[in-house]
């Protein structure tokens, strides 16, 4: 009776030996699964323009469709422009609805001119104008390419950059040969600045930045596809490719205001 008693003591401190860690690591292993995964935000695009009087408000114009394709929406594209520039920090853009609606009171179907521009941002109150085109569009890639010039306006508040210390190789500048209005070449009719940008999702280096962009965008918990979602859908990848294109035009106001700065540092003071 004894030795039986001692035989199931036995048993039921092997059990709890063996038992312990096991669900030790059970309980771990549902705690780790069970908390949420961190957050962190996507890196900014941040604009070169003094906002002490305010930020700058930018108007976007419906892209062209320059494509040969037909089926392309270029409204929705260009409403992603406009989310992709209101995201800039340092500057405000007018939802296209604004500006189309003020077109057409203005009895512009188009703008044709650098001159109708500038009218259109005065009538908007918009510091700059951006205008572009949808320059390749294949949605099965998917590949997309836009060419944005920005237009500021006289007087605006995006010529009084903020003075910053650059690498002066940055400021070797190759412009771009886009070219919205090709008639008018005066230098009071070039814009301000110009990117044009084609974006194939096969391309690597294209693969690289989509990653980059979707960090922070994207749920952590999302375990379908991940950031390649992006390039599973093209409208999520004409999200990234406004995002990126307006990145670029940023930078290119970058190294537009600093000469600017430069230049001015080198006028005579009275």
């Amino acid at each position: 009776m004894l030795t039986s008693r001692r035989a199931r003591a036995m048993r039921a401190f092997v059990r709890l030996a063996l038992g312990g860690p096991l669900l030790g690591a059970a309980l771990l292993i549902v705690a780790c699964a069970s908390r949420p995964a961190p957050l962190e935000p996507p890196a900014p695009t941040i604009a070169p323009y003094d906002t002490v009087r305010g930020e700058p408000l930018w108007a976007v114009v419906p892209l062209r469709n320059e494509t040969g394709v037909s089926f392309v929406d270029s409204y929705a594209i260009s409403d992603r422009v406009v989310a992709a520039a209101a995201q800039v920090r340092g500057v405000r853009a007018l939802p296209l609805n604004r500006t189309i609606a003020q077109m057409r009171a203005l009895g512009m179907h188009a703008l044709e001119s650098p001159d109708d521009a500038r009218r259109l941002a005065t009538e908007l109150g918009a510091d700059a104008i951006i205008v572009g085109s949808i320059t390749s569009y294949d949605p099965y890639k998917p590949a997309l390419g836009l060419a944005l010039a920005l237009y500021p306006t006289p007087r605006g508040r995006i010529e009084d950059p903020r003075h910053v210390d650059l690498d002066p190789r940055q400021l070797i500048y190759q412009p771009t040969e886009y070219t919205y209005f090709p008639e008018h070449r005066e230098p009071r009719d070039e814009p301000g600045s110009v990117v044009s940008e084609h974006l194939d999702g096969e391309n690597h280096q294209v693969i690289y930045d989509v990653r980059g962009y979707a960090q922070g965008r994207q749920d952590p918990e999302q375990r379908v596809l991940g950031w390649r979602r992006y390039l599973a859908s093209m409208e999520l990848f004409t999200e990234f490719a406004a995002h990126h294109t307006v990145a670029q035009l940023i930078r290119q106001e970058w190294l537009r205001t600093e000469r600017m700065a430069r230049e001015d540092d080198r006028r005579p003071r009275r």
